[in-house]
């Protein structure tokens, strides 16, 4: 029986064995003009009788062998050099010698052509290497930086936390023992309040500076979608705000860390939540991607929807529209879902709302437990 999956690798080894240098096709109208010569030298000698037939069969022979040696010369001089020396500043450019040019580049003709080709190639060859290289060192003194901030961020959320710790203790001691009627209980709440805030952004500096490493397992994302949405409810029965919830059928399990994932969700339903003003709803569905081996989840809110200025800066560290925001729910968001190899989208449209769309892989989670 034939093994036809190896035809098309023996058509190229025949073809490639099949291959004429180019020089060859070059030369071959140059030996056709060199036989006619000959021929007609041999005319000439075959008719040395006559004497004008002669010597013009010979004239002619030698114009014809003229003729060749003239053309060699040009094929050697105009195209065997170039192309030795593309291929030698080739051989250089392989080894990464981006410095590399060919001399012919000057030539005003298609050599020419190939030759200011190359060299272009190489430039930009070169650029893009140093923009690598200064891209490298940036990403790499970022990295320096941040792990810098990474430390000082978590000295900094020990120290404050233990005096914090003690001044939330007095409060509450003061808050006793104030009379009923004390006007001052209301500067005591709103101390509170302002103490949670504190410890709510010194535990997001600390996850963000000091990430936990995901623990993944197979689990069902509707669950973990639809724990969250039942947390978040709770924190909309006093508001004119619905949030509906829609499962994923025949979903197979997705390996994910359920609670960083809780984590991310909550965060998006708050975030929705916040941009509501007045009666709203926001809507949570689970998905798989037709188009991939993805699960899809998403939260769409009916609020405010974000300016366009804001939407490329929405990830970054610290950076916040809210005023009481401490802008690193979603970065910490955005890293907790490419540590799971996902990606997380949003689009929004003022005065319509925001959908945010986050994929996990499925594929790859359940391969890896297979």
């Amino acid at each position: 029986m034939i093994d036809r999956t190896l035809t098309p690798t023996a058509g190229k080894s025949t073809a490639r064995s099949m291959r004429v240098n180019w020089q060859l096709k070059a030369i071959w109208p140059v030996a056709v003009v060199l036989l006619n010569g000959m021929f007609l030298f041999l005319l000439a000698t075959l008719s040395l009788q006559d004497t004008e037939r002669h010597r013009l069969l010979l004239i002619a022979g030698a114009g014809a062998v003229a003729i060749c040696g003239v053309v060699i010369v040009v094929l050697a001089s105009t195209i065997n050099r170039p192309m030795i020396e593309l291929q030698e500043q080739m051989g250089r450019v392989g080894d990464g010698e981006l410095t590399a040019s060919v001399t012919f580049a000057k030539r005003n003709d298609e050599i020419g052509d190939l030759g200011r080709n190359f060299n272009l190639m190489v430039q930009q060859l070169r650029e893009s290497r140093e923009e690598i290289e200064l891209l490298h060192r940036t990403q790499m003194s970022r990295a320096e930086h941040f792990a810098t901030l990474g430390e000082l961020a978590t000295g900094l959320a020990h120290e404050i936390r233990n005096p914090l710790a003690g001044i939330a203790g007095v409060i509450e001691i003061v808050g006793r023992d104030l009379p009923a009627s004390s006007p001052a209980r209301a500067v005591v709440k709103e101390v509170r309040e302002e103490i949670n805030q504190i410890n709510r952004i010194l535990t997001d500096l600390l996850g963000t500076a000091r990430p936990r490493a995901a623990e993944m397992r197979l689990s069902d994302l509707n669950t973990t979608v639809e724990h969250a949405v039942m947390l978040a409810r709770q924190q909309v029965l006093s508001k004119p705000i619905k949030i509906e919830f829609k499962p994923a059928e025949n979903l197979p399990e997705v390996d994910h860390d359920s609670d960083q994932m809780h984590q991310v969700l909550l965060n998006l339903l708050l975030n929705a939540v916040q941009a509501i003003e007045g009666p709203g709803r926001v809507e949570v569905s689970v998905s798989a991607r037709e188009d991939s081996d993805d699960a899809v989840f998403t939260v769409s809110d009916s609020g405010r929807g974000i300016p366009p200025e804001h939407l490329p800066n929405i990830f970054r560290p610290f950076y916040t529209t809210k005023g009481d925001g401490t802008g690193l729910g979603l970065s910490l968001a955005k890293r907790i879902i490419e540590e799971h190899h996902g990606r997380i989208e949003v689009e929004s449209r003022l005065g319509k709302g925001t959908t945010f769309s986050v994929s996990l892989p499925v594929r790859q989670a359940v391969a890896a437990h297979q």
